[in-house]
């Protein structure tokens, strides 16, 4: 559980770094449902990711 918060936590400190967008914004799959992924949409690393 620790390790979860810990990932979430440099996450969350990443996103508030000036300059660091989200995959999420530039993806190719980021409307409607068609992505399922728990990071979504604050996702910075994602396998799925594919630009639009």
């Amino acid at each position: 559980m620790a390790t979860r918060f810990g990932r979430w936590l440099a996450q969350f400190l990443r996103l508030l770094a000036p300059g660091v967008r989200p995959l999420c914004d530039t993806c190719r799959y980021d409307y409607g449902n068609v992505c399922k992924r728990p990071e979504r949409p604050n996702a910075l690393r994602c396998p799925d990711f594919k630009r639009r």
